[in-house]
């Protein structure tokens, strides 16, 4: 059985972008995950622990999350199918 790559690719996009931005707005009003976060400001430019921050982690998390379920699916497609 084969996974849909571009399905994949879309429920963790959503799933990344959606944990990204909650994250975050617990970060601004509690410091929670705040070292995480400070990893993920080193990996994608711009994003900081604010609610710009929070907006641009959105687009940021969908488009690594997308990537990393679509490529995720197309290997398994490769070495299973």
């Amino acid at each position: 059985m084969n996974l849909n790559a571009k399905s994949l690719g879309l429920a963790g996009g959503i799933l990344w972008s959606v944990m990204l931005f909650l994250m975050t707005l617990l970060s601004i009003y509690t410091g929670y995950a705040a070292g995480f976060l400070e990893i993920v400001e080193s990996i994608y430019p711009g994003y900081g622990i604010s609610w710009p921050g929070a907006f641009l982690g959105i687009i940021y998390g969908f488009i690594d999350g997308f990537v990393g379920g679509y490529i995720l699916a197309w290997l398994y497609n490769k070495v299973v199918g």
